[in-house]
């Protein structure tokens, strides 16, 4: 997709999101503070109580249902505000477009999530759960946070305390993955509040609701092709791979603004990265500051593309530590005759006169860089000049991969899978799983229009059978930053 048309689908999204009224009294509250009048729990009974004002969630499996008199509970377009707070590893959810159910939980409608610390789900706050998932942490435990969920045809919208988190057109027809439930498509129902589990506990102190025409037409909005790419990051979503992006640059026009819509259009959220270090965009502690500060309280993650060895006497430990992730590659070294290349400029290179000394000194700087610099992702990784890409496979010994796949494994360093240069190869990414590296998605795309939807490593999980558990996910609950182990490599 090119940057006009991005930028034509940002501008029709972001006039589909204006409210259509201003007024506040156009808000109805559906709990009114005191009891549960109004409401229907369905599962344990005893899950659900009014304490200080709030309504908890605390205790076996339960569902509370709205069953009161506003639009006799059944809504199709809609405006919905939901105050809530989760104690820590607490799992809750808000429905909407559902229907009553005694038992279990509900098989209609869409279920908007609340976690923020519970380790086992990675699909985190605002996520619009099993279709457009959020996997980082935006709000803590204990802490009151808003989510506002709004219906426009087949428009669903989830902002997080302001946030837009979630912007999703549903095809025609609806795709519902293998395995989940046959009513996950806009229809029109109810809303419900979620008690996961007895360890989850989950207050909610405000429910309201802005109904909206029920003829409200889409705004213009054009419903995604639900070609194979598309399925699969949804199905792949469901059975817990989390869809993500890290390596994403805003480059040759492609805005924020734009990147964002294509991430909430595709399903893949993005880690953004600038590129820091000798002769990059940013080069000091002040420049990396501000643009980590520039994402900040956006859905994406914050990468630092750390350039070059000369990097970690260039930036600051404070100032690394802003970042969810930090990653590099070995595309920049000096050779053992003292000149700096790279590796993708020919001119650089120069002639490799002995391929075979080339990849001793390769192997050896990318293990240099595994074990001495503070990186998350090896990206671009076993990437190869043009002379030599062709002869991937055999100049990639096995002695060779194995020791940088060892190295990789040992230091806790991720190696992503290349969108862009299709790297590792299948062959290499077999065996790094087989020692135990850990992987991501990324692209490295040059602009817009070489921005894809990771294709190589979505076929690659299919055809390694990698695991969900094969993936590093930043920020993860219970997990360090490379910063954090190895922050003494940095100045000071």
């Amino acid at each position: 997709m090119d940057a006009d048309s991005i930028s034509r689908r940002s501008l029709i999204f972001s006039l589909a999101a204006a409210p259509l009224a201003a007024q506040q009294d156009d808000w109805i509250p559906l709990f009114d503070g005191r009891t549960l009048e109004g409401w229907r729990a369905g599962g344990a009974q005893e899950s659900w109580k009014v304490v200080d004002g709030q309504i908890a969630a605390d205790g076996p499996q339960s569902h509370l249902y709205y069953s009161g008199p506003v639009r006799n509970a059944d809504f199709k377009n809609f405006e919905l505000e939901v105050e809530a707070r989760a104690l820590a590893s607490a799992n809750s959810g808000v429905y909407f477009h559902t229907a009553y159910q005694e038992k279990d939980w509900p098989i209609k409608g869409f279920e908007v999530q609340i976690n923020n610390t519970q380790a086992r789900e990675r699909k985190k706050t605002a996520s619009l759960y099993n279709v457009r998932n959020i996997y980082k942490q935006f709000v803590g435990d204990d802490e009151w946070f808003k989510l506002h969920i709004s219906v426009r045809g087949r428009n669903i919208q989830v902002r997080l305390n302001g946030m837009l988190a979630v912007d999703y057109v549903e095809p025609d027809p609806p795709y519902i993955p293998p395995g989940m439930e046959t009513g996950r498509r806009l229809s029109s129902g109810t809303f419900a509040l979620q008690c996961h589990d007895p360890g989850s506990k989950v207050f909610f102190r405000s429910v309201r609701v802005r109904p909206l025409p029920d003829n409200l037409a889409d705004v213009g909005l054009k419903p995604p092709v639900a070609d194979d790419t598309f399925r699969r990051i949804i199905d792949l979503g469901v059975r817990g791979y989390p869809m993500l992006d890290l390596h994403v640059h805003l480059r040759e026009g492609l805005t924020l603004e734009q990147a964002l819509a294509k991430s909430r259009r595709d399903g893949l959220m993005y880690g953004i990265a600038q590129n820091c270090g000798l002769g990059q965009p940013v080069t000091d502690d002040e420049g990396a500051r501000r643009f980590a500060a520039s994402l900040h309280r956006l859905p994406v993650f914050i990468g630092m593309q750390a350039e070059g060895r000369e990097w970690v006497q260039m930036f600051s430990r404070q100032t690394v530590a802003l970042f969810d992730y930090v990653f590099t590659d070995a595309m920049t070294w000096t050779d053992n005759r003292g000149r700096r290349m790279r590796l993708w400029i020919p001119s650089e290179v120069g002639t490799i006169s002995n391929p075979q000394e080339f990849m001793d000194t390769l192997v050896e700087r990318t293990v240099g860089i595994l074990e001495r610099e503070p990186i998350d992702i090896l990206v671009n990784p076993t990437y190869l000049p043009d002379q030599l890409a062709a002869d991937y496979e055999r100049l990639w010994t096995d002695e060779r991969r194995r020791r940088v796949a060892s190295v990789a494994a040992r230091e806790g360093v991720a190696v992503e899978i290349n969108d862009r240069y299709k790297l590792p190869s299948p062959s290499f990414i077999r065996l790094m799983k087989e020692l135990g590296c850990k992987f991501t998605l990324g692209t490295n795309n040059s602009g817009p229009g070489d921005l894809g939807r990771s294709e190589y490593g979505l076929r690659m999980i299919e055809e390694l059978k990698l695991t969900p558990q094969d993936f590093w996910v930043p920020l993860a609950p219970g997990s360090s930053k490379a910063v954090e182990r190895k922050g003494s490599a940095l100045r000071s």
